[in-house]
């Protein structure tokens, strides 16, 4: 086993000759290199937090450099949301009350554009399914009907739909806007907030273009009147409290506006998408055939001489 005396540190012969060739000179020590490095390991570390603290406190302060509009991460911003946040939001415009507005119980001063995009994308996709299907269901028993896919009707059911959901809200701003500036005491949205209201209003669509496919007129016709009913409170609701403070006719014209667009909305969706096709039979060949007797069964086919 070493001894203490050979563990400890022991100086080196060329720096004993050098110290006594020249008194004057200076060496290094091991223990004051550890000391140097400990200082400037010390001095980064501090260096760090300090930028670490910077950031948080202008993060805190708002003062935080936004991203300009041209870049990802702009765009980013709104498109971040959990599936929480989306569900319930979707949940609160299903179920829309008259004491909890839905911009500020659900949207919180934070919309989002992922809920409003995926709801238009899906309800422009199950309307030109739930189309094509639906008149192949009508006409599977005609024997002169081909089915073939109609694909334009995609294009149709998203430039109509995205349309709606960015056009109306703009629409919608730009009054706001207006009255407010003639001196009204009139609130007002923010763009994205009025676009996010909208999206999710046309969930209901959704499962209700679903359900088209059953083929019973009347009932097609209920659900699209419980559809716009609810989708329609849920808009009138959240609008509601920066209406009230504005002129009667002011405030009557424009609700009655709203709801009369996205009335006829889903009209429009439903005349179009979902009408009744021509027959290709003629009612009185249908007529003949029904009226001509079946051969008989032991019935001979002549024979050609």
């Amino acid at each position: 086993m070493a001894t203490s005396d050979e563990l400890k540190f022991h100086e080196f012969d060329e720096a004993a000759d050098l110290l006594a060739v020249n008194p004057d000179a200076t060496t290094t020590s091991i223990s004051e290199r550890q000391s140097h490095v400990a200082v400037d390991v010390s001095t980064g570390y501090e260096e760090g937090e300090l930028g670490e603290e910077t950031d948080k406190t202008e993060l805190l302060s708002g003062q935080k450099k936004q991203p300009s509009f041209w870049t990802f991460e702009y765009y980013q911003t709104f498109f971040d949301v959990d599936t929480y946040q989306v569900l319930d939001r979707i949940k609160g415009s299903l179920l829309p009350l008259p004491g909890k507005n839905f911009v500020r119980h659900h949207l919180r001063n934070d919309p989002d554009l992922y809920g409003p995009f995926w709801i238009c994308a899906t309800l422009a996709f199950t309307l030109a399914v739930s189309s094509n299907v639906s008149h192949a269901l009508e006409k599977r028993g005609d024997p002169a009907f081909h089915y073939s896919p109609q694909f334009h009707k995609v294009t149709v059911a998203g430039v109509v739909i995205f349309c709606y959901a960015w056009l109306v809200p703009l629409a919608l701003c730009g009054c706001l806007q207006w009255r407010k500036g003639l001196g009204l005491h009139v609130g007002s949205y923010s763009f994205l907030e009025t676009v996010c209201v909208y999206g999710y209003s046309l969930f209901v669509y959704i499962p209700t273009s679903i359900l088209w496919l059953i083929p019973a007129v009347w009932l097609q016709w209920v659900l699209l009147a419980c559809a716009a009913a609810l989708s329609g409170s849920m808009l009138v609701l959240a609008f509601w409290p920066l209406l009230r403070s504005d002129s009667k006719p002011a405030m009557l014209a424009t609700l009655a506006a709203m709801v009369s667009l996205h009335v006829l909305l889903a009209l429009g969706c439903k005349l179009y998408f979902f009408r009744t096709l021509p027959s290709t039979v003629s009612p009185l060949q249908t007529l003949v055939t029904a009226q001509q007797p079946p051969p008989p069964a032991n019935a001979s086919v002549p024979l050609r001489q």
